[in-house]
């Protein structure tokens, strides 16, 4: 299974709440896409990743959230250019 289907599932598992303790989305694949403005690891943006270990589990949850949706965003936009 691809890194980012890693990914993906668990951001699915976050969001739903089967996890105690949220996660770092963190896969040591640290490079910034100068378009996106994402982590090509981690769909975080910078702030994201400097202030997740301030953050409150429940702000930690939002950016899972929005990892999960920046991931689908991605794949939609891959499928597409495939087709």
């Amino acid at each position: 299974m691809a890194a980012i289907d890693l990914l993906a599932k668990r951001a699915r598992q976050v969001a739903a709440g089967l996890c105690d303790e949220v996660p770092s989305p963190c896969v040591s694949i640290c490079r910034m896409d100068p378009v996106s403005e994402l982590c090509e690891g981690c769909f975080r943006t910078l702030d994201e990743i400097a202030l997740w270990g301030r953050m409150a589990e429940e702000s930690k949850r939002e950016v899972w959230r929005a990892i999960g949706q920046r991931i689908a965003l991605r794949q939609g936009q891959v499928e597409r250019k495939t087709a």
